[in-house]
């Protein structure tokens, strides 16, 4: 309420009291006529003076009593024309006034001064910036970056040999073909995945004395570079260990392709990868298979060797419509031929009529130097690289690679 709570208290005025101008007299009677309570206008309730104690209050009249309100003293200031100013008291009541006039313009300039009404845009004013323009980029700003053309990486044929009968020479062929890639000019890998460590022993490494096998790779996620030894051609060495790998990787998630994850570590580095198979359809010989893109079976020319052919090619089946669609036969290899007698040439004829082209036309034929060769750790190719045995492969390695050419 202002000034109307302080209508009981007297100021004590430091001067003697003078005369006071009849205007004072005026301005105390309409001061009176005040009711207590703040009528609100237009705008919303007057109160928007605030209350001010006897600290903040400017200096009054000295003894005439407490200023007047805003509205009363702009009214007489309109009403009462303008006389010589007073000397004494009544002077600083004028000043009070005066005051008073300037704290109710205060407002109204504040308003003012809040620029236009919500709601309407500022058309000299920038545009203010949200929170979202500091922490997103405009689409505008935003680079485009070029699509990279991938240059297409080169990966080796991987080729498994396979048959689920044993002493049709699987390893004997896994080598001596490996090796006339090599001399070919061509980068190979033999992954030695029998138990019996074979072809690990055909390559002059003796298979109970690696301290890594095979049996790291696929059971404890070894990196196969660890395995790789370098002889006359690079090989993944085998250990009796990998008898019990099938046992170990029955409870390992994705065990059919162990064997595929651990070869792209270095399926970029080699053309070829040649993969020996146990004499068994079991996860060893899954493994391969799921890795693999092609399949050379090699077969004896005897009866129940090309029985196996169907068992085989049943469990080809399956990996293709489960494991790996994309592995196929590249051929069949009739070995240990021995053309003197008449069921050699019945098996022959037999393989040809049943399985077509698919046959190869190379034949290995029975030859002493097989069984010598890996006495000194080395392929036949090394051994005598002048005879007939080692021609032979060299003839196969042309074909396949002509198939490969085609």
């Amino acid at each position: 309420m202002g000034f109307l709570s302080r209508k009981n208290k007297t100021v004590k005025s430091p001067e003697p009291p003078v005369d006071e101008h009849p205007i004072v007299e005026e301005l105390r009677d309409m001061e009176d006529a005040v009711p207590e309570r703040a009528v609100p206008d237009e705008q919303g309730p007057t109160s928007q003076f605030p209350a001010q104690d006897s600290t903040t209050q400017p200096a009054g009249p000295v003894a005439a009593g407490d200023p007047p309100s805003p509205a009363v003293a702009k009214a007489s200031s309109e009403t009462v024309p303008p006389a010589t100013p007073p000397a004494g008291g009544a002077v600083e009541a004028q000043g009070s006034a005066v005051e008073a006039d300037a704290q109710a313009a205060a407002p109204a300039e504040h308003e003012a001064s809040k620029g236009p009404v919500e709601g309407e845009a500022a058309q000299d004013e920038p545009e203010r910036f949200m929170p979202r323009d500091l922490l997103v980029p405009s689409r505008h700003e935003t680079v485009v970056e070029e699509p990279v053309t991938e240059t297409p990486t080169k990966h080796a044929e991987v080729i498994a040999f396979a048959n689920q009968k044993g002493g049709v020479a699987k390893t004997t062929t896994t080598l001596n073909l490996a090796v006339a890639f090599a001399e070919s000019g061509h980068r190979v890998l033999c992954i030695d995945l029998d138990p019996q460590g074979n072809l690990t022993m055909s390559q002059g490494i003796d298979p109970d004395k690696v301290e890594k096998s095979l049996y790291d790779v696929l059971v404890n996620d070894m990196p196969i570079s660890e395995i790789i030894q370098h002889r006359e051609i690079d090989i993944a060495v085998s250990s009796i260990d990998l008898a019990g790998a099938e046992i170990a990787m029955s409870t390992k998630i994705g065990r059919e392709r162990s064997l595929e994850k651990a070869l792209k570590e270095v399926v970029g580095d080699y053309d070829f990868v040649c993969i020996d198979t146990p004499p068994s359809l079991g996860l060893l010989t899954i493994n391969a298979l799921t890795a693999a893109n092609k399949v050379i079976v090699p077969v004896q020319c005897e009866y129940l060797s090309m029985r196996g052919l169907v068992q085989l090619q049943n469990t080809l089946k399956m990996i293709q419509e489960n494991l790996n669609p994309d592995v196929r036969i590249e051929g069949i290899l009739p070995t240990m031929l021995d053309s003197r007698t008449v069921h050699a040439k019945e098996a022959i004829e037999i393989l040809e009529e049943n399985f077509g082209d698919l046959v190869f036309r190379s034949r290995i034929r029975k030859a002493i130097k097989f069984a010598e060769a890996p006495v000194k750790g080395s392929s036949v190719l090394k051994y005598d690289p002048q005879g007939n045995a080692a021609g032979y492969y060299r003839d196969l390695a042309k074909e396949v690679l002509s198939h490969e050419s085609a």
